[in-house]
């Protein structure tokens, strides 16, 4: 298998349990939060700053030069003077392009899909779920979320904050069913289940792509 496997997901929706499910499968590294802690490892930037952007979007600069940015380096003049924001994204963008070079493996979130898009072992999955179902794993995770309100706020702020990071960094729309290769319901089949599901999936693109290539 060598295939790179990213994750898109709802809050509550259970995408960082499936993606480490799926990469227990294949004996590969799933990273989420710890992808943080080798961006700042490789970037110089504390952890903690990276966690408190972390997906969060800022309408404080365009796009366009951050994109430009990137294209020229870091040695760029216009780098020196860009919000911390997108040193951030910057920096997320390139240790992805570093993982993904380094073999197959599970990332979840954090445009991960958008940084690889020029690779062609990717498959990309975007992982959805009823509202009563992320609400009642919202609970069960969060303590202190003592009621549905409150978890259904939780969840919405989340995914708002998730949307707009992706609809800003990327070329694409968040959520929406072209912008991915697979998207499920992780409800309907529950998290094991999910993970079986998209795991048939991948070997079944192996086997497609393995016949393709005579």
């Amino acid at each position: 298998m060598d295939t790179i496997i990213t994750i898109g997901r709802e809050f509550g929706s259970g995408g960082r349990e499936i993606g480490e499910l799926i990469a227990d499968h294949y004996k590969i590294k799933c990273y989420d939060k710890d992808l943080l802690a080798r961006v700042a490892r490789e970037s110089g930037f504390c952890q903690e700053m990276l966690e408190n952007h972390d997906e969060r979007p800022t309408n404080s600069f365009m796009y366009n030069l951050v994109m430009d940015t990137y294209s020229f380096g870091y040695n760029s003049s216009s780098f020196v003077d860009m919000p911390i924001s997108h040193k951030v994204f910057l920096a997320q963008f390139d240790t992805i392009k570093k993982i993904a070079s380094e073999g197959p493996c599970v990332i979840v979130g954090r445009c991960a899909d958008y940084a690889l898009s020029d690779l062609p072992n990717v498959i990309n999955v975007f992982i959805q779920a009823d509202e009563a179902t992320k609400i009642k794993r919202i609970r069960q995770r969060f303590a202190d979320i003592a009621s549905d309100e409150k978890a259904r706020d939780m969840m919405n702020r989340k995914d708002k904050q998730r949307q707009s990071y992706y609809n800003y960094y990327s070329s694409k729309k968040w959520g929406r069913v072209d912008s991915y290769d697979l998207t499920v319901n992780s409800s309907k089949l529950g998290i094991e289940g999910t993970a079986n599901f998209i795991i048939q999936f991948v070997e079944d693109y192996e086997k497609e792509k393995s016949r393709n290539a005579f």
